[in-house]
This record gives C-alpha cells, sequence and structure tokens, in this order.
C-alpha cells in the first residue's frame, strides 16, 4: 500500500518539525508494510513576499488528488495572521469540506500541568471543533472609513447541516471512549446562533441514548476545564469557541508544544489535513531546538485516518517511552537535546 502525502512544512519552526515528523513516519511505514510519496510544495509567508500569494490559484487542484496532507506552522514578521490564514489554510479547509477540527489533548509522559496535582489520567479529553463556518465567516465589512461614524460588521453563519453534522461526529466519537458529550454554548448572550446550535444538539441527543449528553456555557466550560478537567471527554464546540477552549486544554496538558490536531473530510471525497497547534516561532527558527512531538502527533492522526492504526499507535508509544526516559528532550522541556535528535530518538524507538 502507498498513500501518497503532500507535505507543505510552512514557516519558522513548521519546516524543522516537519522533517522530523516526515522522518517518524517513515520509519513506522518502513517497519509496517506501507509507503508514503511524498510530494513537497513551498507555500508559505516566504512564498506570499515573493509573489503576492500564499499559495498558486490552482493550489487547491493540485492537492485534491492525495490521500492526505501534512502542514507545517504558518505565519511570520511582515505578513499579518489574516493574510496567510485566510490565504492558505482556510481556503483548503473550506474547499475540501474539512469541516470537524480533532483536537485531541493528553497530559504526555516527562511534562507537567500547570494545573498542582492533576494526574496523566485526569488530563486527558478531546475537542470536536466545528470548522467550516460559525463565526468565522466571510460575511460583513466595514463602513464609513475615517468618519467618526465608522463602524464594522461581521457576520455568524450557523446551517443545520453544518451543526447537525459535528454534533453528530462528536457523539460518534464519544461512543468510542467514555459515552459522554458536552457542548460548548452561549445561548444566553448570543439570542439566535446558540439556542439554533442548543435546538440542534439536543435532536442529535435524543438519538444517542446511551450517551451521557450536557451543555455548558462556554465561560464556564473553560472554568471547568481548569478546576475540573476529569468530568471532561468529549468537548463540541463552534468554530470560535472550540478554537479558544482547545488552546486552553492544550495549555493545561503540556503546552502548545506538544498538541496536533486535524482538519477532517470525514467522507474521504477530499483529503485531510494535519498539523501541530503551535506557531511558527521565527524567533527559534532554524536553530535546532524547536519541539517536533505536536508534528509528529500530528503524523500519527494522519496514519490513523490512512487506516495505519498499529503503524499510528506505535508512533505514539514511542513518543511516551522518549518522553519517559528524559534523556533526548528539546530545551521547552527541560532538556538540551536538538530538534533532531529527539526526532531520530522517536524514529529509533520504533526500530
Amino acid at each position: 500500500m502507498t498513500h501518497r502525502i503532500a507535505s507543505i512544512p510552512g514557516d519558522g519552526i513548521g519546516v524543522d518539525v516537519t522533517i522530523e515528523a516526515r522522518r517518524v513516519l517513515d520509519a513506522a511505514a518502513a517497519k509496517y508494510g506501507f509507503s508514503l510519496e511524498w510530494t513537497e510544495f513551498d507555500w508559505s509567508c516566504e512564498r506570499y513576499a515573493k509573489t503576492g500569494a500564499m499559495m498558486p490559484e490552482d493550489g487547491v487542484a493540485q492537492l485534491s488528488g492525495f490521500d492526505g496532507i501534512l502542514l507545517g506552522a504558518v505565519g511570520f514578521p511582515g505578513v499579518a495572521d489574516h493574510v496567510s490564514l485566510w490565504g492558505l489554510l482556510i481556503p483548503l479547509r473550506r474547499a475540501f469540506q474539512q469541516y470537524v477540527n480533532l483536537r485531541p489533548v493528553r497530559l504526555l509522559p516527562g511534562t507537567s500541568s500547570v494545573l498542582a496535582g492533576r494526574k496523566a489520567d485526569e488530563l486527558e479529553m478531546v475537542i470536536v471543533r466545528e470548522n467550516s463556518e460559525g463565526e468565522y465567516s466571510e460575511i460583513g465589512g466595514r463602513h464609513n472609513a475615517g468618519r467618526p461614524d465608522e463602524f464594522v460588521l461581521q457576520e455568524s453563519v450557523f446551517t443545520r447541516v453544518g451543526v447537525e453534522r459535528i454534533i453528530r461526529y462528536a457523539f460518534d466519537l464519544a461512543r468510542t471512549r467514555s459515552r459522554h458529550v458536552t457542548s460548548a454554548t452561549k445561548s444566553n448572550g448570543l439570542i439566535h446562533s446558540m439556542p439554533y446550535w442548543d435546538e440542534i444538539f439536543a435532536e442529535v441527543a435524543a438519538r444517542y441514548p446511551d450517551v451521557r449528553a450536557e451543555q455548558c456555557h462556554v465561560d464556564a466550560l473553560a472554568a471547568r476545564m481548569v478546576q475540573a478537567p476529569d468530568r471532561l471527554d468529549v468537548v463540541v464546540a463552534s468554530n470560535l469557541f472550540g478554537d479558544i477552549l482547545s488552546d486552553l486544554a492544550a495549555a493545561i496538558t503540556g503546552g502548545l508544544g506538544m498538541a496536533p490536531s486535524g482538519n477532517i473530510n470525514p467522507s474521504g471525497d477530499f483529503p485531510s489535513m494535519f498539523e501541530a497547534v503551535h506557531g511558527s516561532a521565527p524567533d527559534i527558527a532554524g536553530q535546532g531546538i524547536a519541539n517536533p512531538v505536536a508534528q509528529i502527533l500530528a503524523g500519527a492522526m494522519l496514519l490513523d485516518h490512512l487506516g495505519e492504526t498499529v503503524a499510528a499507535q506505535a508512533i505514539r508509544a514511542s513518543v511516551d517511552e522518549v518522553l519517559t526516559a528524559g534523556e533526548t528532550l528539546t530545551p521547552d522541556l527541560g532538556g538540551t537535546a536538538t530538534t533532531t535528535s529527539l526526532g531520530a530518538a522517536v524514529a529509533d524507538s520504533l526500530r
């Protein structure tokens, strides 16, 4: 079996950690009897600076034939965040109908949580974030620019199809875990969108009598994530709420440098895309000190999605083994190892 994978290393440490993720994925492929055919694309802020575009006009068409996409961090000083985001990541998410943003978070061995006294089994959950509509809409605009009555208008879009499918995905996922789904809402403040979300959540929940369903206002849910994370397992949220909660969840389980994510098209009609949650950290790019664990775990999620579940689990086990040993840790983890040596240690653990 050969899987065709597009690699977009991006900017800054995205390039550094993608090299190591590919090293680990290739080692897993060699051990478990499949192969990965890589094609690399230089789409990045550097390309934007040279050409005025993050990717070519036919970028979506170029990627459509791949089985999956491994994306590095994107962003660099001099290029506004909304330019890099709307020039690459969001267009790919929407063109490929990657309506699920899946962010598993857990406290990894050898790392510690900012929450005192919490054990690893209390700090494991998954955020299911709606990834195609909601608050991240292009509808709106700036009006009366430069006048005293200047204003901006930003609209949210919640469709029945979009809300129902993401909530249904969360319930299906919960059936493979602890059978508990928590919905993030804010229906006491957002008079139209969140009551609509709540109604559809209740409708879907009624079809899953074996799954415990609850809804929680997003501010109270953020507090619970800090005060009682063991009471959460699968959290489903709109685009904005899911974005914020997933970063908070990563922060309490070792930091963004350890957190992977997937932009998933569940039907398989289009390629899904996997990436680390962290940014491009241009201040340390090329210095060989970036932590590649998040990108390696994003690669494991990619293999899961391709059906190579044994290899994916082996990668996670190897990461745990290396972190537990504590001999090859990057500076952010309290060690002196390089990006390359940590990646090599995980790859060697697979052999």
